[in-house]
């Protein structure tokens, strides 16, 4: 498979190229690959579908074709995977997908591990180690952390933004020993993001230093995240024969967004074949995309604290490959975008628990809120002509090619979970007025000694750091 450019189409890139550098170092453009095969139609039409594994195999494969053998892939998805997605139903037309059952609870588990096995694999010839460079708002530094703690050849430093973060995921970041340690940054997610760019693009420093990223600008981790929506999508298709009676389905994902890493991956699944009609692009005040759906204009601004922290990102990096891969136009064809601040969060978790039992974090809030709302008349509404003030939450003011088929009855939808509720306990006790259970893989976490080094928000500083300390 060849990749290229985001910003450069005239580059082309082999799949090792594309991981080990992160992003191109020249132009800071993206990787993204020049076409999206499609899967096979006798997997597509599995009946019972497919396990996640065969599915995370074969879309895997023609990606890197010629770089690693089907034998040696095998292995790294076996060992990447203990674990899958779990698919719950709410009710007859809404069901979540429940990303949080690796090791650090969260989405970022799939793509991370996937991700790490894959580098150490393409490392395994070279005498120095492969720095990895992370920025997180969350959760995909533990996930990283946890990833390549303790593989062969591989170099973690994770920075996240001192104070923003819940005091579980800050746990999850500033314990690790060896070969990962993280920096706590004097700023924002967007502050961390930028000195983590500006070091990939540092001609000095990577003279200095082999670096590449494990944040999702890394196509080794874009990809495997595909691989739950390919699962899930024909996971859903075949259960609404029983469910619901809809023979046919418009499966609609419902996506909490921040970076839209997540939302690119079901990008790439449906481009290979995954019966998905549409999604839902669900934000919190950082609503950048959905603003520009709504009006056209891409505007990035600084990232707004909320209570589903990691979407607090204003100014987001996959909108780079969204655009590659799509028009404004095909994009307003394909999405709904929907956002919600704090006050919705805290109502969403507490109406999910109240209806349905379930027990949902804030950001899988935002999405339980946004199909609620569609489901429930609010695109049927827009439809109408009665659109919403992009200015107030809910639904902005584009109505998606699938619109007409959630009114007539035909569309399901499906909530991503990204993480445990207990990574959240305190928004979720005060919405729900119960704690959420508390995984034992988290409660070891809390137990442990925080390791985490102050760092101001200054680039020459982290740069001394980098050279004085890997």
């Amino acid at each position: 498979m060849i990749y290229t450019d985001t910003r450069d189409s005239s580059i082309k890139a082999d799949f090792k190229t594309a991981v080990m550098g992160g992003m191109n170092q020249k132009t800071g453009g993206l990787y993204i690959p020049v076409e999206f095969p499609k899967l096979d139609k006798s997997l597509l039409n599995k009946d019972p579908a497919p396990s996640f594994r065969d599915v995370a195999f074969n879309m895997a494969k023609p990606y890197v074709e010629g770089e690693i053998p089907d034998g040696d892939l095998a292995e790294i998805i076996q060992d990447a995977y203990p674990f899958q997605p779990k698919i719950v139903p709410l009710d007859s037309v809404s069901y979540v997908m429940e990303l949080f059952h690796g090791p650090t609870c969260a989405f970022k588990d799939f793509g991370a591990r996937f991700m790490a096995r894959v580098m150490s694999y393409f490392n395994r010839n070279e005498d120095t180690p492969l720095h990895i460079l992370v920025a997180t708002s969350g959760d995909t530094g533990s996930a990283v952390g946890s990833a390549f703690h303790g593989v062969p050849g591989l170099d973690v430093t994770i920075l996240y933004p001192d104070g923003k973060i819940s005091p579980l995921q800050e746990k999850q970041l500033s314990t690790f020993t060896g070969n990962v340690r993280a920096l706590k940054v004097k700023g924002t997610f967007d502050d961390c993001q930028k000195l983590v760019k500006t070091a990939f693009t540092d001609t000095e420093l990577r003279g200095k230093l082999r670096l590449s990223s494990a944040n999702s600008i890394n196509i080794a981790r874009l990809l495997p995240q595909s691989f739950y929506y390919m699962y899930t999508a024909l996971t859903v298709k075949n259960r609404c024969k029983i469910d619901n009676k809809i023979l046919d389905p418009a499966i609609i994902m419902v996506v909490p967004s921040g970076n839209f890493g997540n939302l690119t991956s079901g990008l790439i699944a449906r481009e290979m074949g995954a019966p998905i009609e549409g999604f839902t692009a669900a934000t919190n005040t950082n609503k950048t995309i959905p603003d520009w759906i709504a009006s056209g204009e891409y505007n990035a601004r600084p990232s707004v604290e909320t209570y589903a922290n990691a979407m607090d990102v204003g100014a987001p990096s996959n909108y780079e490959r969204i655009k590659a891969m799509y028009s404004l136009e095909e994009v307003r064809h394909l999405f709904a975008s929907y956002w919600q601040d704090n006050d919705g969060i805290i109502k969403a978790i507490q109406e999910c628990k109240d209806k349905t039992g379930y027990t949902i974090d804030p950001h899988g809030a935002i999405g339980f809120a946004a199909w609620e709302n569609i489901k429930n008349g609010g695109m049927e509404a827009l439809v109408n002509g009665q659109k919403n003030d992009p200015n107030k939450p809910g639904l902005t003011p584009s109505i998606p090619d699938w619109a007409n088929k959630v009114i007539t009855k035909e569309a399901v939808g499906v909530i991503l979970e990204t993480a445990s509720p207990a990574k959240f306990g305190k928004i979720v006790t005060d919405a729900t007025g119960h704690e959420p259970p508390m995984p034992a893989r988290l409660e070891e976490v809390m137990r442990l000694p925080d390791r985490a080094i102050p760092m101001e928000n200054d680039y020459n500083q982290f740069k001394d750091w980098l050279l004085a300390n890997l």
